[in-house]
């Protein structure tokens, strides 16, 4: 089960912040490395990470992390098979199978943006939030789908 006590929607983000090919564009060239999540926090207010990157982090980063993003910045982490914890923070939401498929849409495997505002209308009407995350760090999808979000007054 996951505790979700922010009033958003709908949350858009990646996999993961530190994308290379965003250095330049999104990241400006030279923006420390660690300022970059505090940079993404500006832009988006939700990031998945894969299990592989959040088992391994230390407990003086996950405190770090917290400290760098605002308040209603959630962590999603990848369903883990080993049995790992998740920080204790309401931001950091270790998700299930089953409900990261209730939950999580892949904007690289599903861009169709009809289909992303259909689901986003199927979340508005349970009040359950819907996290729009691109795998590959794809900014237009994400800009696209972040767009949608607020054209829907979400």
């Amino acid at each position: 089960m996951i505790n979700m006590n922010s009033n958003e929607l709908v949350f858009i983000g990646a996999a993961n912040w530190t994308h290379p090919a965003w250095t330049g564009g999104f990241y400006p060239h030279d923006l420390p490395q660690d300022w970059l999540l505090s940079y993404y926090n500006t832009r988006f207010h939700a990031v998945y990470l894969p299990e592989s990157v959040w088992q391994t982090v230390p407990e003086a980063t996950w405190t770090e992390w917290l400290n760098d993003t605002q308040g209603g910045f959630l962590f999603v982490l990848e369903p883990g098979t080993a049995k790992a914890t998740a920080p204790p923070s309401e931001r950091v939401l270790l998700a299930s199978p089953g409900w990261m498929a209730e939950h999580v849409w892949w904007l690289d495997e599903y861009p169709d943006l009809r289909a992303l505002a259909q689901r986003i209308s199927q979340h508005a009407v349970t009040g359950e939030p819907l996290f729009a995350f691109s795998r590959s760090g794809n900014l237009a999808l994400m800009e696209q789908a972040d767009t949608l979000r607020r054209v829907m007054g979400y």
